[in-house]
């Protein structure tokens, strides 16, 4: 689609340029959304830990339990570029004064890659706030359980 790759990105939470590249990626995945049914468009943007950024959108269907939210649609697309370490992801819709939070599903899908990432929740006007996803997705159950 002609989108340049991002610039590397400095290790650590994204500052300054390359943070607000992330929140546009995730406005310019929320505009892509497929959402006849709910009209609430999402978009997500995941940050690699090695600098790559990938978008996704909601795409819903006819069959509603068969639609898939941004995040994970953002996080497949990842997965299947080769990547599953992620710094972090902003979020993005059209809430108005309220900051858009990931569902249960989303929040399980992004613990399956580790708990100490950053989650950009964004409002409608681009102001944010920040959470690690331990603290979304408290005493969580990931693949390390699996071995206890």
């Amino acid at each position: 689609s002609g989108q340049r790759p991002a610039p590397a990105a400095p290790p650590g939470r994204p500052q300054g340029e390359y943070l607000q590249l992330l929140l546009r990626r995730s406005r310019e995945a929320k505009n892509c959304a497929y959402c006849p049914y709910s009209n609430f468009p999402v978009g997500a943007a995941l940050l690699t830990a090695d600098g790559e950024i990938f978008s996704g959108c909601n795409v819903e269907n006819a069959c509603y339990s068969l639609g898939v939210c941004a995040e994970r649609t953002a996080i497949q697309k990842a997965i299947s570029e080769g990547h599953t370490s992620f710094r972090a992801m902003a979020i993005t819709s059209d809430m108005g004064d309220h900051f858009i939070v990931p569902c249960g599903a989303c929040r399980q899908v992004m613990r399956e890659f580790g708990t100490d990432w950053d989650i950009y929740l964004t409002k409608a006007d681009g102001t944010y706030i920040v959470k690690r996803l331990e603290e979304l997705l408290p005493l969580s159950f990931g693949p390390e359980d699996l071995k206890k």
